[in-house]
């Protein structure tokens, strides 16, 4: 008699764990939630070009791996400042950076690195005043403080 009570008990809790699944899911919420970047760019060497063509890959990654929701600065300063000069002449480059400007990224350069290479914006590709913050190193920890998570390829 035991036996068959211990029987009637495992078939009362296992009956749940046999009905039938549901034949949808329902739609689970996104992998990943809006974030707010700063990326360090401040040259790879030795190889600059083949570091600053990884560098807008992996942003454009990073952009498409969120469904666009993040905003993305990209602080450039010391050597990662000539990207925008060999983008004047390399129409490759030049097309990464436009297209993700157009996606809402915003390149920021170090106005101690100019003075420093003694550049100006005119030596750079696309680059306006506004895009001139007084310290790359300073910015990044500004954006930091606003809640930008910092990555450094």
């Amino acid at each position: 008699m035991a036996y068959l009570s211990m029987a009637g008990v495992l078939v009362i809790l296992a009956g749940p764990c046999l009905a039938e699944a549901p034949t949808s899911a329902a739609p689970s919420a996104p992998y990943y939630v809006f974030q707010r970047v700063v990326y360090q760019n401040d040259g790879g060497s030795p190889d600059n070009h083949a570091y600053f063509g990884r560098i807008l890959h992996n942003i454009a990654a990073h952009i498409a791996a969120t469904d666009g929701k993040v905003e993305i600065r990209v602080v450039n300063f010391s050597v990662g400042v000539t990207l925008f000069q060999l983008a004047r002449t390399d129409a490759d480059l030049r097309a990464q950076i436009d297209a993700l400007r157009a996606k809402g990224v915003k390149f920021l350069i170090c106005r101690n690195t100019l003075n420093g290479m003694g550049l100006k914006l005119e030596d750079l590709y696309a680059v306006k005043p506004e895009d001139v913050v007084p310290s790359g190193v300073a910015e990044i920890a500004r954006l930091q403080g606003q809640g930008f998570v910092y990555i450094h390829p």
